[in-house]
């Protein structure tokens, strides 16, 4: 008899792969924004220069950009101008003789040593494997691997390593306390501390010990070495601070003893001190197919899933399907049959060396908008993915000119960017797909050029896993990294092990292979990045295809936790190529079981995660119940409508950053911005409920949006997505006043101060005010009164 259950669920896989979520009408205005640089004028009211004519704001005009040789010469008329005698035509630099005369020799000499380098090292990874293969694996041991290797699910491979651990008798490492990679003493102290205080109901004395220990990599507890030792686990000293840590952060949250003022002080402050994770996914062609097994790995796991995901090149594509999916919908989607849905390599070899010798690209962008569709959901926007899934998305791009920085976009710095444009800039590899722009969707649904039309190109040229960026916006401080980048993830080696896999010999302990050889690994992989920074640092290396290369193998691709997918030998005959669906699921398995062993210790501080931020929520909801409460007296306009109250704990909280904060509420206390009238004059606050996100206290501050066109007061919950409205419950489970919220009162604020999406002059974070204001110590509020000043900084 067959199981509904599973035709349920081969309906639900067959409706999600076959949607068709490609908007005609914006593939088209993609395509004229290919076509030319013009600028679009989006409305009249934009700032103009002096003595400009005014345009009527009715009529969609396009100006073009100009420009002329010389005074005399027209400008639409081509002129060849004469190449100077003795000019550089590489980058307009002049150089001395011997550089001339020793660039290509020198270049030549270092490229044949890293050639030699690179196959000493290749050599020595082999001896290496071949050595713990014969001589490892083998009897009972090889048997208990087998089946650790074949696991299915995370539970089943648990139970393998728990075997594994007990057959070889890493338990009894795990059972004494002293180690010297953490302070173990230290660690006992504060664990003993907060179990007494737990057991006393002494509220402010956790506060005070929890306030000391709850750091990043706290009395190093968070070192890769204490869990290298074993298959899964580490000290039992360590599992069991986790424990009270969590147990005492539980009876906090509870806990009635305490303010509410108190609960939100403390919260905060861990949530800053401790941080938050990060997945990151990296590029690597048809490489980035494994991160669909990683992906798979962590949502198999429950809950383990960090919410900011950062994605470049193949890793933005992974990247985006995870954001605006759910998980029931990733847990269906995420099967070998996925690859009828990956295309992108299906022209014939004739065509695209025909595109490739007309336009300098193997790839059509075009092709890869209506392809890219799919895993986007249409023409989704980073602020719309948001608001569905509660995940961030961070696309990297840099600029097409050499110079510019390197920019992170996500509902933050680029809220309105439809998502499948920025994954084209995103893949924008020199000789695979030429420089495109970014199209940011309008609020009638339409889609224009963003940033002026400017051209893009992929971020991971220059940073491939943005770990500074995502610490600035989102506090990331335990960055996990999917590295699968052909160049990079060969040098991943793990001399003394690493998180869940032991060393194959000598009962975990020792050196891979032996000392020598893995004194050789590390020596050799010392030489090559000592060559390639001496290539960067002497500027020896030309431009290709328009693109400085040096700096490729030299930026940071590690994390706190790095899962690097183990390759075959003919994977690099398919870096372009499409997998069919056995390849897909044999990617998937890899993918899985080479991250079921980090997940053990992403677990212990995603516990210590979630409590701060279930913390958090708690004091969020406990503050909204109160400013709804005093909202209720309030008259709102016609078109105006609160968000519903919280419904569950699913919901698109943000992240609670400073960053994100003053975003949301244009806050001068973090970007050093004053919030001025037309006249110069600062605009009133109000009284404490108008500080943050809170309820605004006067309610001449809601303006009549028809009395005033200029004023954009209407919410997002009335806009239109994809040119169709938005149904009834797209919005019903949002939290009140909640940052998506806060967004959408205040846009009108947010453009007024310069932070429209639409502007490039946003890439620095740094603005200060126009009149600097110096402020003495001794004028500062006493210490009781401190948490008034975050308020503005407290999102929700």
């Amino acid at each position: 008899m067959p199981n509904p259950t599973n035709h349920n669920s081969n309906s639900r896989l067959t409706e999600l792969l076959g949607e068709d979520n490609v908007d005609e009408a914006h593939i088209q205005a993609y395509i004229e924004a290919l076509r030319n640089d013009d600028v679009h004028i989006p409305e009249a009211n934009s700032p103009l220069p002096p003595g400009s004519p005014a345009i009527s704001h009715h009529s969609s005009v396009r100006v073009r950009k100009v420009s002329a040789l010389s005074d005399f010469a027209p400008i639409n008329l081509r002129v060849k101008r004469r190449k100077k005698k003795g000019a550089s035509s590489s980058a307009g630099r002049k150089h001395d003789w011997t550089f001339l005369l020793l660039r290509w020799p020198l270049l030549f000499l270092i490229f044949l040593f890293i050639a030699i380098e690179f196959g000493l090292y290749v050599l020595i990874r082999q001896v290496v494997n071949t050595k713990e293969w014969i001589f490892s694996w083998r009897g009972q041991k090889g048997v208990l691997r087998k089946r650790l290797r074949g696991a299915q699910t995370y539970q089943e491979w648990k139970d393998a390593a728990a075997t594994l651990d007990r057959y070889l008798h890493f338990d009894e490492w795990k059972k004494i306390d002293e180690d010297a990679f953490y302070d173990w003493k230290l660690v006992r102290k504060v664990r003993r501390s907060l179990r007494t205080l737990r057991e006393k109901k002494d509220a402010r004395g956790c506060i005070g010990v929890l306030e000391t220990c709850i750091r990043a990599n706290f009395a190093g507890i968070e070192s890769p070495r204490l869990y290298s030792e074993t298959y899964i686990g580490t000290k039992d000293l360590i599992e069991s601070y986790y424990d009270e840590q969590e147990k005492a952060l539980e009876f906090l949250r509870e806990s009635s003893d305490i303010t509410l003022d108190e609960k939100k002080r403390f919260f905060k402050s861990a949530n800053t001190n401790y941080g938050i994770s990060a997945l990151c996914l990296s590029g690597g062609a048809s490489f980035g197919y494994y991160h669909f097994g990683v992906v798979k790995a962590f949502i198999d796991a429950k809950k383990l899933l960090p919410r900011v995901i950062t994605g470049t090149s193949a890793g933005g594509l992974i990247a985006a399907l995870v954001c605006t999916r759910t998980d029931d919908e990733l847990k269906i989607l995420l099967v070998p049959e996925l690859a009828s849905r990956l295309s992108a390599c299906e022209d014939p070899f004739k065509v695209w060396v025909k595109r490739a010798w007309k336009t300098g690209a193997r790839f059509d962008s075009i092709a890869w908008a209506r392809k890219c569709s799919f895993f986007t959901r249409g023409s989704m926007t980073f602020k719309e993915a948001y608001l569905r899934t509660g995940r961030v998305l961070n696309i990297s791009v840099i600029p097409a000119d050499r110079h510019s920085p390197t920019k992170l976009l996500n509902y933050l710095t680029a809220p309105n960017t439809v998502i499948w444009s920025a994954l084209l800039a995103s893949a924008a590899v020199p000789g695979i797909l030429n420089p495109v722009p970014l199209m940011s969707k309008t609020r009638d649904g339409s889609i224009v050029p963003w940033n002026w039309g400017s051209k893009w190109k992929d971020g991971s040229l220059r940073v491939d896993i943005p770990v500074q960026a995502l610490n600035l916006y989102f506090n990331v401080t335990h960055p996990v990294v999917s590295q699968v980048n052909p160049h990079v993830h060969l040098f991943f080696f793990a001399p003394r092990g690493s998180a869940g896999k032991p060393v194959a010999h000598s009962k975990g302990k020792g050196w891979r292979g032996n000392f020598l050889l893995s004194a050789a690994e590390q020596a050799l992989k010392h030489e090559l990045t000592k060559n390639f920074k001496v290539i960067r640092d002497l500027e020896l290396l030309p431009q290709l295809l328009g693109q400085d290369w040096s700096s490729v193998f030299l930026q940071r691709f590690d994390g706190a936790v790095t899962i690097w997918p183990r390759t075959r030998f003919w994977d690099w005959f398919r870096i372009l190529t499409d997998p069919d669906p056995p390849e897909l699921d044999r990617m998937m398995k890899v993918g899985q079981i080479v991250t079921f062993p980090k997940l053990h210790m992403i677990e212990n501080r995603a516990r210590i995660e979630r409590q701060i931020f279930l913390g958090r929520q708690s004091v969020r909801r406990s503050q909204s119940s109160v400013r709804q409460t005093s909202a209720e007296a309030t008259v709102l306009p016609a078109r105006l409508s609160t968000t519903p109250p919280p419904t569950g704990s699913d919901l698109p909280l943000s992240v609670d950053t400073d960053a994100e904060t003053a975003y949301a509420t244009a806050s001068r206390k973090y970007f050093r911005r004053r919030h001025q009238s037309s006249h110069g004059q600062l605009i009133p606050r109000g009284n404490s409920g108008g500080r943050g996100l809170g309820v605004r206290n006067s309610s001449t501050e809601l303006v009549n949006p028809e009395s005033t066109p200029d004023r954009r007061t209407e919410p997002m919950l009335h806009r239109t997505v994809n040119g169709d409205d938005s149904p009834p419950g797209h919005m019903s489970r949002l939290p009140t006043r909640s940052l998506p919220t806060a967004l959408a009162l205040k846009e009108d604020e947010m453009d007024e101060d310069g932070w429209s999406s639409e502007s490039s002059l946003n890439d620095d974070l740094t603005v200060l005010d126009e009149h600097p204001r110096h402020v003495s110590y001794s004028s500062l509020p006493p210490i009781e009164d401190a948490d008034e000043l975050q308020r503005d900084e407290w999102s929700g």
